[in-house]
């Protein structure tokens, strides 16, 4: 069984050509899978069986993720900021199934995969047709999808300078110096300054006049989840890092407060969830005493969103819904770790992953200690940075009939 060479790419100026590229190389290596479909019943794991195997493992296993965070990270929400009307309605639409379809695929490869580990090493010869039918069906939808609609609108909306960006970031992400200075790459970070000083300046003494934007009480909308939501999607379309990152702060049974950043997975009028370990340490001090504080920080926009409420559990069914749509390597990390509880050291906890592993197989099963808080806010506060910090700040306070109160608060 000849495996057929792979035809030189496009470069990275021309980046949706590039992922259309990726496309082809997709179905090449769905194509590999199919012969050996064929080939292994007759002649087992042999020598081009096994290259065969290493070369499907090669490509999905290092391009394909690569692949798929460059339309998560890069082109959908490049898109997301550009469409208007029509396109966005459409992008609303396409959007979370293709972000689902990538979760599927990430746990329909965690399957193949483990087959195509024995037949590279020559240990078995064993590949299931329905597991290789499944994931070539998704792929193929899926890229029709984007080859049919998202690739056309990007290509329809973003100007040359998008483009541009666009390539830059895919070339960071696999290593290669991009094309444009660092400030315009969406994926370079900034290096932490020092601790004590920068440059010669004492931290203590840096200040940043804000002056990007006001907030006024006509501003606001009257429902702070709606309002929360213009901010939120504002953050999305500027590019702001890890917008969904909060800090969430409980107190123990003796008063004493902790905080830590996790990331938001919903919010609507029922409130503010996210997902962790039941038994970790916010999981103890939220069972002791049930109140939370959240607070939002988008310092691009010069933006803060505090929240306050009370912390329930989600339903079972809810925290089964968000569990089984992570990757499989991150459910068994779930279970493998008992979060904020002491370890010996790193090689231990290696051990009691590989030991979850081991006994969850290729379907985990939610663990009873993992799943969801929703904070049920009654107080949420917006802050916008202002000059000489003369900030405004609007808060809402929720009545006992459920309804809000807008207030302004001095900076």
């Amino acid at each position: 069984m000849s495996l057929p060479l792979f035809d030189t790419a496009p470069d990275f100026s021309q980046p949706l050509a590039v992922l259309k590229h990726c496309h082809e190389r997709i179905r090449k290596q769905l194509q590999t899978l199919q012969k050996l479909l064929a080939h292994l019943p007759q002649h087992g794991a042999d020598d081009d069986a096994r290259k065969a195997a290493q070369a499907v493992q090669k490509y999905f296993n290092t391009a394909a993720p690569l692949h798929h965070e460059d339309e998560e990270q890069n082109l959908m929400p490049m898109l997301q900021a550009t469409a208007r009307d029509a396109d966005a309605v459409l992008l609303a639409g396409l959007v979370p199934g293709i972000l689902a379809d990538h979760q599927q695929m990430e746990r329909d490869w965690h399957i193949i995969n483990a087959q195509l580990d024995k037949i590279a090493n020559g240990q078995g010869s064993e590949l299931s047709a329905d597991d290789v039918q499944r994931f070539g069906a998704i792929y193929a939808t899926h890229m029709t999808i984007e080859e049919g609609d998202i690739a056309p609108m990007a290509k329809r909306l973003f100007t040359p300078e998008q483009m541009a960006q666009l390539g830059s970031a895919m070339q960071a992400r696999r290593g290669i110096a991009p094309g444009l200075p660092q400030s315009q790459v969406p994926e370079q970070k900034q290096v932490a300054v020092s601790d004590t000083v920068a440059d010669g300046v004492v931290l203590a003494d840096l200040r940043l006049d804000y002056g990007r934007a006001s907030l006024t009480e006509h501003d606001v909308l009257d429902d702070p989840i709606a309002q929360f939501g213009k901010w939120f999607e504002e953050a999305l379309r500027a590019k702001v890092n890890e917008p969904n990152a909060m800090s969430v702060a409980t107190v123990d049974a003796q008063g004493k407060p902790t905080s830590r950043i996790v990331l938001i997975k919903q919010y609507d009028a029922r409130g503010f969830t996210w997902y962790t370990n039941y038994d970790s340490q916010k999981g103890r001090q939220l069972g002791d005493n049930p109140h939370a504080a959240l607070l939002f920080f988008w310092s691009e926009l010069e933006r803060q969103v505090r929240i306050e409420g009370t912390v329930v559990k989600t339903s079972a069914e809810e925290s089964d819904t968000y569990f089984y749509s992570r990757p499989v390597k991150s459910q068994i990390a779930a279970i493998a770790s008992q979060q904020s509880a002491r370890i010996a050291n790193r090689e231990q906890l290696e051990a009691n992953y590989d030991a979850a592993a081991a006994v969850s197989g290729e379907h985990p099963v939610r663990p009873e200690h993992w799943g969801g808080y929703r904070l049920d806010p009654v107080r949420i506060e917006f802050w916008q940075g202002r000059r000489s910090r003369f900030h405004d700040r609007i808060v809402y306070l929720k009545q006992a009939d459920g309804s809000w109160v807008k207030e302004r608060l001095q900076p």
